[in-house]
């Protein structure tokens, strides 16, 4: 963890990460929007530019739900219930997703303003490139394969 000299309790050294996951993400969910928008506006005009919209909006939010629930759970890391809060925080945000991605998969089956195969494909570049934004934010960091750890006879 790192080390805070005036007695707040330290951050586990996943924070940085997390937060450049968040960062990068919201950047490539632009890029997918736009590039989106483009391709379904050409393929299936207005229709295929809303589409474009809201899978790229459902898979940014989607995938941030489970980066900003861990964020939300790391501040109570100097509470005696961290452990049980952390994963409570954690697990709630996946049901909220899955619970999300229900209800919209219902409201948006059959509706006219909706490109099926443009909203699909957006929500699944989404979910690719979070992917590689995960993986490449991970690889990118710095964080030692043990951390977050005192070891016997050192000084907080």
């Amino acid at each position: 963890m790192t080390d805070h000299t005036d007695g707040a309790p330290a951050q586990p050294t996943s924070t940085p990460v997390l937060r450049d996951v968040l960062r990068y993400g919201l950047i490539l969910a632009g890029v997918i929007a736009v590039v989106g928008m483009l391709l379904g506006g050409l393929f299936a005009g207005w229709v295929g530019v809303t589409s474009a919209l809201i899978g790229t909006a459902m898979a940014a939010v989607f995938l941030s739900i489970t980066a900003l629930s861990i964020l939300i759970a790391n501040r109570f890391i100097g509470s005696d219930l961290f452990v049980g809060l952390f994963f409570g925080i954690v697990l709630g945000g996946w049901i909220v997703k899955f619970v999300l991605f229900l209800v919209l998969a219902i409201v948006l089956r059959d509706q006219p303003w909706i490109n099926p195969v443009v909203l699909f494909l957006s929500l699944i570049a989404g979910v690719i490139g979070s992917l590689v934004v995960d993986m490449i934010a991970v690889f990118r960091s710095r964080v030692p394969y043990v951390s977050d750890v005192t070891l016997p006879g050192e000084k907080r």
